[in-house]
């Protein structure tokens, strides 16, 4: 693993097609392989970006433990076009413990708009006493919908096991992400974290067919690469990678990302979420690494709804990754 080499990125197209963009970068001007840092009262988890007219756009899930000790979840917003400044974090999810509108997936164009895909994590009656408390049985997914990636609608619910099952029957689902399928013009994939990692397909984004699931982690996000997919995922701890050409039948790359966690007291209880944007194209070809640490306690053992950082990495190949110190 690489650490403070000089490094000047032009990014030259996101991962939309045919969109393009330009904006240098120096990594090396970072300084800190931490884009966020968590506290005694606040986490940033679940990472996801996106390049737009020469900024990035990030969202997270935001957890802040409040003064009276009840601990709520929000969906947080900021954008820089260094990856050094970035603006004030919004909150663009309301407080509401019964929903906790949280883990952004993906963000896709579709018929003029941006939509997002995110989770309900209901947690009602949650304090610093219930520490660590997980989604109820309620955790469901939704979408919102955006003109400029600020904005955004009401969330809609997505019944992503068929029409003909109820919100009641659909079971626990968390940690969406949206994708289009590479070999079928219109039509659309959703995976979930359910039974591993779940599936569904549409062609308007509103009525879903089941379509099975495979073995994986939890936080996916997958790209198309050298003509194949590839499936990140999160086991207990690290990044785990699986690759498949149909987005059925996938294998297991040996590779386990940890980064620099031994050296990190920051996420020395657990590196998950790993959301991967790729950027530029053949010999330019780059992929920046969102992910988020927990420490220095184990998740379970309290760092789940404090401590927990937004770090970054990048890489060339997807298997040798640098960051600054």
């Amino acid at each position: 693993m690489g650490r403070n080499k000089y490094f000047i990125l032009i990014l030259s197209i996101l991962f939309v097609p045919g969109m393009v963009y330009a904006q240098s970068v120096d990594f090396r001007s970072i300084h800190t392989p931490v884009l966020f840092k968590g506290d005694s009262v606040t986490a940033y988890r679940d990472p996801m970006a996106l390049l737009h007219n020469g900024e990035f756009y990030l969202y997270f899930t935001l957890t802040e433990i409040e003064k009276s000790d009840s601990i709520y979840m929000y969906i947080g917003f900021t954008k820089s076009a260094d990856l050094i400044h970035w603006s004030p974090v919004h909150k663009i999810t309301s407080r509401n413990q019964k929903l906790n509108f949280s883990s952004p997936g993906n963000i896709i164009q579709y018929k003029g708009e941006w939509i997002m895909c995110m989770q309900t994590y209901p947690r009602p009656g949650y304090t610093q006493a219930n520490m660590p408390r997980y989604g109820d049985s309620t955790s469901r997914l939704f979408i919102m919908r955006s003109k400029d990636l600020i904005n955004w609608s009401a969330p809609e619910l997505l019944l992503v096991k068929g029409d003909d099952v109820s919100e009641k029957n659909m079971g626990r689902m968390i940690d969406p992400f949206l994708l289009a399928d590479h070999s079928e013009k219109g039509k659309w994939w959703i995976f979930f974290k359910q039974n591993g990692a779940s599936r569904s397909y549409s062609y308007d984004l509103k009525h879903w067919t089941y379509s099975g699931h495979t073995p994986a982690g939890e936080n996916l996000c997958i790209i198309w690469n050298n003509e194949e997919y590839l499936m990140f995922h999160s086991p207990e701890n690290g990044i785990g990678i699986k690759h498949a050409a149909d987005l059925l039948h996938w294998k297991d790359e040996p590779l386990l990302l940890t980064l620099g966690q031994a050296d990190w007291p920051w996420a020395k209880g657990r590196i998950t979420a790993g959301f991967v944007l790729p950027l530029g194209k053949n010999k330019d070809k780059q992929y920046l690494l969102f992910f988020h640490g927990s420490g220095p306690k184990k998740e379970t053992e309290g760092d789940f709804d404090k401590n927990a950082s937004i770090g970054f990495a990048w890489s060339k190949d997807l298997k040798n990754w640098e960051w600054n110190k």
